[in-house]
């Protein structure tokens, strides 16, 4: 496990283990996110693959993502491991909607300076909204892929419930002692 790409539905947590993987391995980690938005009003960055090409070349990294569709067979293409948190809407709602209200409450500055709203919340771009209605779609997406012989010689290592998560990361720590 040297090129890992963390994926699920939006609110899973990818980025919160995508950042423990990397300090347990000692591997870089990026935000697709934060690659992907990159100035204010969510202005998204013309260079994302370049960028991502020159991330992805080294021999260690962990990508906190499905990958934006201009990106996703460059990643999957030089990834060795996918980690699917492929946790229900029970699991993944609460979550986003505690993330959300939090940012939302606090102004917390996310990618490109950028901030979630309240009004942002109408909106269907808003996490709350798209973790809801993209979490089928998504499913299948990851489904599809990880079936794909492209990519089947990828290791796929797939939780349903975040404790499962939880005690493969332990064990990893153990691991390495």
């Amino acid at each position: 496990m040297k090129r890992i790409l963390v994926v699920g539905v939006t609110g899973a947590g990818k980025s919160t283990l995508a950042r423990a993987l990397g300090s347990r391995l000692d591997l870089p980690c990026h935000e697709m996110d934060a690659l992907y938005f990159t100035g204010p009003r969510w202005a998204t960055n013309a260079r994302l693959t370049e960028d991502v090409s020159t991330l992805t070349a080294g021999p260690g990294w962990v990508m906190d993502s499905l990958g934006y569709p201009e990106v996703r067979d460059l990643l999957w293409d030089r990834a060795d491991t996918v980690v699917w948190l492929d946790y229900p809407r029970r699991v993944i709602m609460p979550r986003v909607l505690r993330r959300s209200l939090r940012r939302t409450v606090t102004r917390e500055v996310l990618f490109g300076g950028n901030r979630e709203t309240w009004t942002g919340w109408l909106s269907r771009e808003h996490p709350a909204w798209w973790a809801w209605s993209q979490h089928q779609a998504r499913r299948r997406e990851i489904g599809r892929r990880v079936r794909d012989p492209r990519f089947t010689p990828l290791t796929t290592l797939r939780f349903s419930h975040p404790d499962e998560t939880a005690a493969w990361l332990a064990s990893l720590l153990t691991a390495s002692r």
